[in-house]
């Protein structure tokens, strides 16, 4: 039935008494109400479906039933109307300066008879009119080539069919492409060559312009012309991606290039292929000459030939050359370059260091490869033997370390093939707990925390079958000495003592560990320096006044800094006592106050790095003046790394290790009520710029 139209079903059945009617449509029951009526008599029953709609399609089911049993009853209900609208939005499938096609999908209901056609119209964005575009068949496409490039279109599209048109469908703007021409394809290639006919193909661009390419456009030009003609007209285009050139004269080198054409029109020209002669095949070419290595490392080597001899008839001349490679251990041949050499010389890279390799160079022509060149011995990827030298500008023979700092020792060097390296420690393999680490030009030593025990002459051994080298350091872990053992006196000449003391434990592990002696007089009050410097375990102190106490200190010293002090038992020495008489004359009183004045200055000092730098001078002034040091105007009195002293007017300033940061000028400035006075000196490190 159509739409709007009543469907009536009618269904007679026999049966006892009472039998229940049940209709249904896709499974549902229907039941009385607006649009449905049911009737049932004794023997028939009836339904009324008025004003059916397309919703109402489907299948309709009688059910009978009484005590002895059910049956069922099935009929098909189809609801013809006008389809729903076509499906969108509309996908635009090419677009160009002459043309845009898109396609839709077709109605989602057709009404329940097939669509026949479609009715387009079509309005140019701006503008208020539609233009009717006709009858579209079935197909859910089309192609509009009435279009101007750049322009904005929207289309409206009514399904057609048998029970009338659907409602209508807008697509959203379609934008007709600007002219946007192909991209260069890829230069053509020579298939063949002979005197009459060149063959070429080559790839289309990977741009299109948008639009689908409708043919090239081939053209020639002979070797030394500026002139380039056309092989085919721009009305004959060539619709595949090959061409045999016939208009060619034997004997003359020719280049190609090609052009693609779209919608748009004709894009960029390719490259020039490469220069082919119009003439037969050729001979393939003979062996190359004189195969050899002039230059090999761990990741290359660079060969080089001569060129094969022409022999007419039998070898042509070689326009290119094929390199390939197998390692020993391999059957299989690999080759190096994809296109023909034209020079006589190639580096083959990416190698295995110290494997080996077989090699063989080809010639090849327009004829094809002629047999291969192989070497006769296999090359190993290695430098030419080189003897291990160490590169290092400046090698430290000797190094000082403080206990507990790291010690590292970097070594460079070049050698060829890589070396076997050996560190030694006074001739024996390094142990685990030194750490090790080379590369292909260099080596390095680390101790993360040194100690004592780790003194020693390290050294580095380079061996490969070019030679060896060798390099030996002396390392020294120190610290600050231990104090040295108790310490005696005793008188062996009037108006002397002699120290002895027992020696610091860390004595026999550092061969640069000394002794200072200082005293203390009772009429002075303060320590003086009587000996310094001393590298045995006794010393004879002179100038020992009777009837004077004295005290003894003993330090141990090294690189590193000062011991505690070994103090020694008070020494006294009681002076007999006599009777005598003095007469004292008048006096008159006198000032000795005075400003400071340095009586012996500060000298000049270079120090080599690495050493001990002692500056001393000597200030008088009274009330006693307040001394000050300093570097480069700044002050000394409260940094650690210097050991500062002033006795009895004599101002020392002591650095263990000299280094580039203690070189610049040192002043003394002495101080009190009366005035001021200074000195000043420079310390140069050698060694340093």
């Amino acid at each position: 039935v159509k739409a709007g139209q009543n469907a009536i079903f009618k269904m007679q059945f026999v049966g006892q008494d009472p039998i229940k009617v049940q209709w249904y449509r896709e499974g549902e029951e229907l039941l009385n109400d607006t649009n449905v009526r049911v009737e049932k008599c004794t023997s028939q029953s009836r339904l009324l479906l008025s004003r059916c709609q397309r919703k109402d399609t489907g299948e309709i089911k009688i059910k009978l039933k009484n005590e002895h049993g059910v049956t069922e009853a099935i009929s098909q209900l189809t609801v013809l109307d006008k389809p729903s609208p076509p499906l969108g939005p509309a996908e635009t499938t090419e677009s160009s300066a002459t043309c845009v096609e898109f396609r839709w999908r077709p109605p989602k209901d057709d009404g329940g008879s097939p669509v026949s056609h479609y009715v387009m119209e079509r309005q140019q964005v701006g503008r208020n009119t539609w233009k009717k575009m006709g009858v579209i068949p079935g197909v859910p496409t089309y192609r509009d080539t009435d279009v101007d490039h750049g322009r904005k279109y929207c289309y409206r599209i009514w399904a057609v069919t048998a029970e009338g048109t659907s409602e209508m469908m807008e697509t959203d703007e379609m934008q007709a492409g600007t002219l946007a021409f192909p991209g260069p394809p890829a230069p053509p290639v020579v298939v063949s060559a002979f005197d009459d006919c060149i063959n070429l193909a080559w790839e289309a661009p990977s741009n299109r312009g948008g639009s689908r390419i409708l043919g090239y456009i081939l053209e020639k030009r002979k070797k030394g012309s500026n002139l380039w003609s056309t092989i085919n007209a721009a009305d004959d285009l060539i619709k595949e991606k090959k061409c045999a050139v016939k208009d060619v004269v034997a004997g003359i080198e020719y280049e190609f290039r090609v052009t693609a054409v779209n919608l748009s029109g004709p894009g960029e020209c390719s490259s020039p292929s490469e220069f082919v002669f119009a003439r037969d095949p050729k001979k393939p070419p003979g062996k190359v000459i004189g195969l050899k290595t002039s230059e090999t490392s761990y990741t290359h080597f660079v060969l080089t030939w001569t060129k094969p001899e022409e022999k007419p008839g039998i070898q042509d001349e070689a326009r290119g050359y094929f390199i390939d490679i197998r390692q020993a251990d391999s059957i299989e041949w690999s080759r190096c370059n994809t296109s023909p050499l034209i020079t006589t010389s190639f580096s083959v890279k990416g190698l295995k260091p110290m494997d080996m390799y077989w090699v063989r160079v080809t010639a090849s022509n327009d004829g094809g490869d002629g047999p291969a060149e192989e070497m006769d011995k296999y090359i190993i990827a290695m430098p030419r033997p080189v003897r291990p030298k160490f590169t290092n500008h400046k090698m430290k023979s000797f190094m000082v370390v403080k206990a507990g700092n790291s010690v590292r020792i970097t070594l460079h060097f070049e050698a060829s093939p890589l070396p076997v390296i050996m560190w030694l420690k006074d001739n024996v393999p390094v142990t685990k707990r030194v750490t090790i680490s080379n590369s292909d030009s260099s080596s390095q030593l680390l101790i993360p925390s040194s100690e004592r025990s780790d003194s020693g002459i390290y050294s580095i051994l380079l061996k490969n079958l070019a030679g060896q080298e060798t390099f030996s350091l002396e390392v020294r872990v120190t610290d600050d000495p231990r104090p040295p053992g108790p310490t005696e006196i005793e008188e062996n000449v009037p108006g002397t003592v002699t120290l002895t003391w027992l020696p610091s434990p860390d004595e026999k592990l550092d061969d640069r560990l000394h002794y200072t002696v200082s005293k203390l007089d009772s009429t002075k009050g303060t320590w003086a320096t009587v000996a310094d410097r001393l590298f045995n375990n006794k010393f004879t102190v002179c100038n020992i006044m009777q009837g004077r106490v004295y005290h003894f200190r003993v330090y141990a010293k090294n690189d590193m800094g000062v011991s505690a002090p070994s103090e020694s038992p008070t020494w006294g020495m009681e002076k007999k006592r006599e009777r005598f008489v003095t007469s004292t004359p008048a006096r008159k009183d006198r000032d000795l106050q005075c400003p400071p004045v340095f009586v012996v200055p500060l000298k000049l000092h270079n120090v080599p790095k690495g050493y001990e730098c002692y500056m001393s001078c000597a200030v008088t002034g009274n009330p006693k003046p307040r001394i000050t040091w300093y570097r480069n105007h700044i002050s000394l009195n409260t940094d650690t790394n210097y050991y500062i002293s002033n006795t009895c007017g004599v101002c020392s300033l002591l650095i263990l290790q000299v280094g580039p940061k203690d070189m610049g000028e040192y002043t003394i400035m002495a101080e009190n009520t009366l005035g001021r006075a200074e000195s000043a000196t420079v310390l140069n490190v050698k060694g340093e710029n």
